[in-house]
């Protein structure tokens, strides 16, 4: 066997073993369930409010929409996330040591994340079932659009998230900013109400990010056609979604390679050591 394919299973079965640890600590599971469950509360809230100029419920149309949101959540702010945290504590350092050790590290890293974006899609769509109505699921038609809007949301927010996970120096100084880029894009991207409303320099804004195009894939997907009344363009443009996707995919595939390269050449047992020290005296 080969020394990459060899790395490509490790990577493999490291990604199904952090998932099952996801899955069965009870710190992890209790806070995707917060998770999911704070975001359901939103949509319960607002499920008796229509939607502007439509008899339809603004809870079921957000609840649609939150699902593209679990991307950005799980695939570019946890995935970034943990790199910032497996950079300070070694593993990074540990990975980069074993021969193709960056590739094995990297595809664990996609596998468990995936994972927990489609469980959290699956649970939250599940729930949404019984809480909410208006929901089309019925047709093959809804299911092929969710399944590429699901494979080309991973592909474009994973490698944002390693790119962007490689920029801060620590995890402390990582979390303002992961919630000023999970508030800002979900305002301007039409995820909690119509991109429609705002004012036009914001939804230009807003479009040039995939979390808007990951909503409306959603949309797409799982509201009635009458829906894409409320959007831009009175359509819910599958052509523009898969173009912008694929655009932030073939992007994020090409620079997070270089920019993962960079960040674990850097690293050393003496950089390691001193972020550890410094972190000691901070508390």
């Amino acid at each position: 066997m080969s020394p990459t394919l060899a790395a490509a299973r490790a990577g493999l079965s490291r990604g199904w073993i952090e998932l099952k640890q996801t899955l069965t600590t009870q710190a992890e599971l209790v806070g995707l369930l917060l998770r999911i469950g704070a975001l359901l509360a939103v949509m319960i809230w607002t499920r008796h409010t229509h939607l502007p100029g439509t008899n339809f419920s603004l809870g079921t149309a957000t609840l649609v929409s939150v699902l593209g949101l679990n991307f950005v959540l799980y695939g570019v702010v946890d995935m970034g996330d943990q790199l910032v945290v497996e950079r300070e504590d070694g593993t990074l350092l540990r990975a980069r040591a074993a021969p193709n050790g960056m590739i094995g590290y990297l595809i664990g890293k996609v596998v468990s994340t995936a994972g927990q974006v489609a469980l959290a899609i699956a649970i939250t769509l599940f729930i949404g079932a019984f809480l909410f109505t208006g929901l089309a699921i019925g047709s093959p038609g809804s299911w092929l659009t969710l399944a590429w809007v699901l494979m080309l949301g991973l592909l474009a927010t994973l490698p944002a998230g390693a790119v962007l996970g490689s920029l801060f120096p620590s995890q402390r100084s990582a979390g303002p900013w992961w919630l000023l880029l999970l508030g800002g894009l979900s305002a301007i991207s039409g995820i909690f109400y119509p991109i429609t409303h705002l004012p036009v320099f914001l939804q230009w804004i807003g479009q040039l990010f995939p979390l808007y195009w990951l909503g409306l894939g959603m949309r797409s997907a799982l509201l009635p056609n009458a829906m894409a009344a409320v959007e831009i363009g009175h359509s819910w443009r599958h052509l523009a979604t898969f173009g912008v996707l694929s655009a932030w995919t073939v992007a994020g595939l090409a620079l997070a390679p270089t920019v993962l390269r960079r960040m674990a050449r850097r690293e050393s047992g003496s950089t390691v050591a001193a972020r550890r020290e410094k972190a000691l005296r901070a508390t």
